[in-house]
């Protein structure tokens, strides 16, 4: 399963202005926003759990939520997804794969699922 989503930075950048890190805590767990030192990276990370919520065919719910998805980074600062057991259990996830890039104001990622 695939998924991908687009988000444009500024509309995170908005959101951390109006609301400080309680924006951040809406969507984000406490591992990913000690990860942010820059908006781009909460873009980013905001694409990447709704191109997972797609790769699932679910969207943002009660079958997965913001914080069923975690993202993190390897020591190469390369980006990494993980999810909930629930989610891994609910869904047969058997490995799961992230990509992200920022280009001209703009947060993408792509997520490719592999079930069981």
């Amino acid at each position: 399963m695939i998924g991908i989503d687009v988000v444009s930075i500024k509309r995170i950048e908005k959101l951390y202005e109006k609301f400080g890190n309680k924006a951040y805590e809406r969507f984000l767990n406490k591992s990913e926003i000690d990860l942010i030192k820059k908006v781009e990276t909460a873009a980013g990370f905001w694409a990447a759990k709704e191109a997972a919520s797609k790769a699932l065919a679910c969207g943002i719910g009660a079958e997965c939520g913001f914080h069923d998805i975690i993202i993190s980074k390897t020591v190469k600062n390369a980006p990494l997804i993980t999810f909930s057991q629930k989610v891994i259990d609910n869904f047969s996830i058997k490995s799961a794969h992230l990509s992200i890039t920022h280009d001209t104001g703009f947060a993408i990622a792509v997520v490719a699922l592999e079930k069981n």
